[in-house]
């Protein structure tokens, strides 16, 4: 089978999987290609009870890469996942600064996690952001620090770390503090669950262009 066909057949299968898990409950529909992606990333069918969304999480986002909105990741993995090539059609890039000298030296120097610095250095940008948190809870912590500080205002924070260790609280912090957001409540996520929603919501954009 050619890729496309094998995603198709995949997504028909999540369809039908999805239908005798959850009779008759369904997602929104401002919501349901992107959680139906997420599943088809990580063949976890949780997901769909799992994922939670701010008001309309999914038509603001599209709005922010439509005009040109950069990402943040805090891994090379979620960087490298989303599709960098669509988000340049609407004048966006992606940025990590997780490996970048001068946080490694400063989060040293400072006793902190290069995650909780990263976020930090992101703030100082001038381009509106959206960030795709896949790994780091500190950096979720972070952005809620520096948004209660008026340091920053994410267009759409993607809080989806995994782990066991304050994962759970800061997602929960996340959606207390932050007005947009998309979360993955419990202990899963992942970089690739980050940059499957980046994806998802770039591939709709493209398709209502198309």
């Amino acid at each position: 089978m050619k890729p496309m066909e094998i995603e198709k057949k995949s997504f028909e299968i999540i369809a039908e999987e999805l239908a005798q898990r959850y009779p008759g409950r369904k997602a929104d529909p401002e919501y349901d290609l992107l959680i139906r992606r997420v599943i088809h990333t990580t063949a976890d069918f949780e997901y769909f009870e799992t994922l939670a969304f701010s008001e309309h999480a999914v038509e603001k986002m599209k709005a922010a890469i439509a005009n040109g909105c950069d990402i943040v990741t805090d891994t090379t993995m979620a960087m490298s996942g989303i599709n960098k090539k669509t988000l340049a059609k609407f004048g966006g890039q992606v940025h990590c600064f997780i490996a970048d000298e001068d946080v490694a030296m400063e989060a040293k120097e400072r006793g902190v996690t290069r995650s909780l610095v990263s976020m930090e250095k992101a703030a100082r940008m001038k381009n509106p952001l959206i960030f795709a948190i896949g790994n780091a809870p500190t950096a979720l912590q972070s952005i809620c620090s520096l948004y209660r500080e008026g340091k920053l205002k994410p267009e759409m924070v993607i809080g989806v770390p995994v782990g066991f260790v304050n994962v759970v609280e800061a997602k929960e912090e996340l959606m207390q503090t932050v007005p947009d957001y998309i979360v993955a409540k419990g202990r899963k996520g992942g970089s690739n669950v980050a940059a499957s929603i980046v994806n998802a919501v770039l591939y709709q954009l493209v398709t209502r262009e198309g």
